[in-house]
């Protein structure tokens, strides 16, 4: 079987044009199911984000903005593996800080 090589350029150009051509604004109801938040969070989280576009009755969030906001909130990783860490661990853990 002869292995086929791809550039490496070419899987960062993809990431770019679809960046390009991502929705800059969502409605409410595609940005639920985007962000998988309930429309009354939503609608909170967006409004501090200063994300909100009102026009004529349409309500549009940017979504450039609010997914800086949503980025204020990411947890750094503490380590604990899929089943947590024992009583044990934690206490080495903590003696070591």
């Amino acid at each position: 079987m002869e292995q086929e090589y791809q550039d490496i350029t070419r899987p960062r150009e993809v990431r770019e044009e679809v960046k390009k051509l991502r929705k800059k604004f969502l409605r409410y109801q595609e940005a639920e199911v985007v962000y998988s938040i309930s429309h009354r969070k939503l609608i909170e989280l967006a409004d501090r984000a200063g994300a909100l576009y009102r026009m004529e009755g349409t309500v549009l969030i940017n979504r450039d903005i609010f997914d800086a906001y949503l980025e204020n909130f990411h947890e750094k990783t503490r380590g604990i593996g899929k089943r947590g860490l024992s009583k044990e661990e934690r206490r080495r853990k903590e003696e070591k800080v």
